[in-house]
């Protein structure tokens, strides 16, 4: 990041707390009407932006059916790629929260600009390779403009990543002590797939086959840890707790079957990094600190033989994804397309649950829960998003003074953890 630029612009300056990029997309609608209906009452100034004025002023006039002050929302135009668009509209905004994807396709050069102008940055990224990307072109220049730039602030990876930081949380209050390690698993769940979900797990897969370094990313464990990967090729697997499942086991400290979780290839690197950050400044989760996730289903033989179809399946669709005729059918017939969704209906009917096992460094056992009470890849990742932005741009004096390309858990820990939790999710431990 070579680019000169002058001076970030001072906080208090700025003209809004939040910009919304892509807000025309049919997740960022949903964050649009997320922050229309709770922007206000946190005293929050924001925009939507994007590259089509005629769709932005058409959310508008949706927002203003609900709401008449939002006849005057703001309107911002930038293209992602367009770098003099992008540094005229991020030093406007304390934050910048952004549902354009897949990122690793449209999302460097807003990063880069946010970190450039000191603005914050919030996004729903599940790509490993745009993360990894991030942190080594933006990590030193937003630590040096106090931005806060923080990827996978949705349904990947925000369970996983602040239920570890609140078991770790317990552990040190409760009992003056780390954690050994944390072990999360999906619970029940109601949900769809997003298109840009879809679309960002297949050019994943193509950055895969295509690129030797993001295949060897994928393998690493601590791929997203502060220090890149080996250059040589020497993944950091460690030992087998922190491998990504591939199979069918039976966990014998959850008393359940489980099997590989797709979502896992990014939580865990996220939970990890998290733990990183927190080791820089001397801290940490623990000194041996490890964490794994998974799919989970009952213990008799039914749920071994649901965990099993699971696996299998997961594994077909992939196979059939890596070929070219068959990819093209899911993608004609099966898979849905970006910028499409389910009913309203269905987001408001849709749920999710996920627990967690965790050991002290003493051996003491916790258990908890991280639950939402509607579609995780819609209707919660909107809340999700959107609570991270407000968090960002409204709350930074209650915030550790960490800066750099960060994680929710270590750029905002348990602030965001309440503020989640006053939005109607569940986020429970306690001593097992």
């Amino acid at each position: 990041m070579t680019r000169s630029t002058p001076p970030p612009v001072p906080l208090e300056d700025r003209r809004f707390d939040v910009v919304l990029f892509g807000a025309t997309g049919f997740t960022g609608r949903l964050v649009a009407e997320y922050l229309a209906a709770h922007a206000d009452a946190n005293g929050v100034r924001w925009a939507i932006a994007g590259r089509n004025k005629g769709k932005l002023e058409a959310v508008r006039t949706e927002l203003a059916a609900r709401d008449e002050a939002l006849h005057d929302l703001s309107i911002r135009l930038a293209d992602s790629h367009d770098v003099p668009a992008l540094d005229e509209l991020v030093p406007q905004a304390r934050v910048v929260c952004t549902t354009v994807g897949p990122y690793a396709k449209y999302g460097l050069d807003l990063a880069r600009a946010c970190a450039r102008h000191g603005t914050s940055y919030c996004d729903l990224t599940g790509e490993p390779n745009f993360v990894r990307s991030v942190i080594d072109e933006c990590h030193d220049v937003a630590r040096g403009a106090r931005a806060r730039i923080v990827t996978c602030a949705g349904y990947d990876s925000i369970p996983s990543d602040l239920g570890a930081h609140m078991a770790w949380d317990h552990a040190r209050r409760a009992h003056g002590e780390g954690l050994a390690w944390v072990k999360m698993f999906t619970g029940r769940t109601k949900g769809a797939a997003s298109g840009g979900t879809v679309a960002s797990a297949l050019g994943l897969m193509d950055a895969a086959k295509e690129s030797k370094g993001v295949r060897r990313l994928l393998l690493d464990p601590h791929g997203l840890d502060p220090e890149p990967p080996a250059a040589d090729g020497a993944s950091r697997a460690g030992d087998a707790f922190e491998a990504d499942q591939r199979g069918v086991r039976f966990d014998e400290d959850l008393g359940r079957w489980t099997a590989p979780f797709v979502m896992a290839s990014i939580n865990t690197r996220i939970v990890r990094r998290s733990h990183a950050l927190f080791r820089e400044d001397g801290g940490g989760y623990g000194q041996r600190f490890h964490y794994n996730e998974a799919m989970s289903f009952p213990s008799g033989p039914r749920g071994l033989v649901t965990a099993s179809l699971v696996t299998a399946g997961l594994g077909g669709f992939f196979a059939a994804a890596a070929l070219p005729p068959a990819r093209r059918l899911l993608e004609r017939f099966v898979l849905p397309s970006p910028g499409e969704g389910p009913s309203r209906e269905a987001i408001d009917s849709g749920f999710f649950e996920m627990h967690l096992v965790a050991e002290t460094e003493s051996g003491r056992r916790l258990r908890g829960r991280v639950a939402g009470t509607k579609d995780p890849g819609y209707g919660e990742t909107a809340k999700m998003l959107a609570e991270t932005a407000m968090c960002l741009a409204k709350d930074g004096a209650r915030l550790d003074p960490r800066f750099g390309v960060l994680t929710p858990a270590s750029a905002m820990g348990m602030r965001l953890v309440e503020r989640l939790r006053a939005a109607g999710m569940t986020f429970d431990v306690h001593d097992a």
